[in-house]
């Protein structure tokens, strides 16, 4: 059985949902659409988070934490006026891209997560982009980090397609074993 915080909980509550996360904005990049987190796409992240592939990002998670995680980046639209988006290609979901931040974060950041089925496609990068923009354009943000755990070389990989930077100052802020890339808002510097 689902548990009730996994369903919809009435048609009228539902219908609220919809007209909040209406004011979240869609971004649309040359092949995804980055849109308003659904509870329905919390099976996605789950599977992704229990899986040995979230290593790098604290996991493989159980279902329970899995769904802190996913309340957690969902909400900061409400309390911070960014938070996640998920990621479409092809009508499918890819993953999620946010601009968040988390506890233990020390900054904003730009991160991400895909399902298996569209690593080594470019997604991230593309997803990334689109939200590192949204964060510098509309929100006026002045740097973003990435957060990449060591030997993530993939993610450290897509970093550095952005213009990311290794941040030494603010690495040896972190606990662990943790990578720092800074984004910088070309426009905010000028």
């Amino acid at each position: 059985m689902i548990p009730a915080h996994e369903r919809p909980s009435s048609p009228a509550a539902t219908a609220l949902a919809d007209r909040i996360s209406s004011a979240i904005p869609t971004l649309r990049t040359e092949r995804l659409v980055l849109r308003p987190p659904r509870l329905s796409d919390f099976d996605v992240l789950a599977d992704i988070l229990s899986s040995e592939r979230s290593r790098f990002v604290g996991g493989p998670m159980s279902r329970k934490k899995a769904w802190t995680e996913f309340t957690q980046i969902t909400s900061g639209w409400l309390l911070h006026g960014h938070g996640s988006w998920t990621i479409e290609r092809e009508g499918a979901i890819a993953g999620f891209v946010l601009v968040s931040v988390e506890p233990g974060d020390h900054e904003r950041e730009v991160g991400y997560i895909l399902t298996e089925d569209a690593e080594g496609k470019g997604v991230a990068t593309e997803a990334a982009e689109a939200a590192r923009a949204f964060a510098f354009s509309t929100l006026k943000f002045e740097t973003l980090v990435s957060y990449i755990g060591v030997g993530n070389e993939r993610s450290a990989r897509v970093a550095e397609k952005l213009g990311g930077r290794r941040d030494p100052e603010a690495e040896a802020k972190m606990k662990g074993d943790v990578m720092v890339y800074r984004y910088r808002n070309q426009e905010a510097e000028s």
